[in-house]
């Protein structure tokens, strides 16, 4: 078994209005997050553009719930990324409630393996969302290697891809980047 992480990223420059939002997920949507008594939230202003949210929910087969859920509750796109076994990174942009485009980079005989298949694939929408040049972009989405696929994403967007709250307890540069967040609330 390789490395694996999940996160999400919401693309403002607004970290009091991310961080509400958040908030909103939290007490309205506990489901999307394993229905915790206290969620708790590791966020940073990666950059100028970018909000980077961890939570120890964010797997693969959860982060795209949690992302399509949250953009319903905030006018910004989100971008979920989800990176299983260092044989997957599956990439996804949602706005308002909906999944905009999708990206899955892999070997082809692991997308056989799993089944996988894009949502919806809309290289507009994620040159867009992304800020990239189309030579850029189209540098991107040729790579079928995962990790290498995380590395030049990290590079474009300028934020760390590779970010898991798991390993905040141990990475001192995540500790000093991102800032604790405790949503406390009951279920009903």
């Amino acid at each position: 078994m390789g490395r694996s992480f999940a996160n999400l990223h919401i693309k403002s420059e607004n970290l009091e209005k991310s961080v509400e939002a958040l908030r909103e997920l939290s007490a309205e949507h506990p489901e999307v997050l394993g229905n915790p008594t206290i969620a708790v939230m590791y966020v940073s202003q990666s950059n100028e553009n970018w909000i980077s949210v961890l939570n120890e929910f964010l797997v693969w087969g959860t982060v795209k719930k949690v992302g399509k859920t949250l953009s319903r509750l905030i006018e910004e796109p989100v971008m979920t990324a989800g990176y299983i076994n260092e044989e997957i990174f599956e990439l996804s942009i949602f706005e308002n409630g909906a999944i905009q485009a999708e990206r899955i980079f892999c070997a082809e005989w692991t997308r056989d393996e799993y089944g996988l298949k894009e949502e919806r694939l809309q290289d507009d929408c994620f040159r867009e969302v992304l800020a990239i040049s189309a030579e850029d972009f189209d540098d991107f989405i040729g790579i079928t290697s995962p990790w290498q696929a995380v590395d030049k994403l990290s590079e474009l967007v300028r934020i760390s891809i590779w970010s898991d709250s798991e390993w905040i307890p141990h990475d001192e540069n995540l500790r000093n980047r991102f800032g604790k967040y405790e949503f406390h609330f009951e279920n009903t």
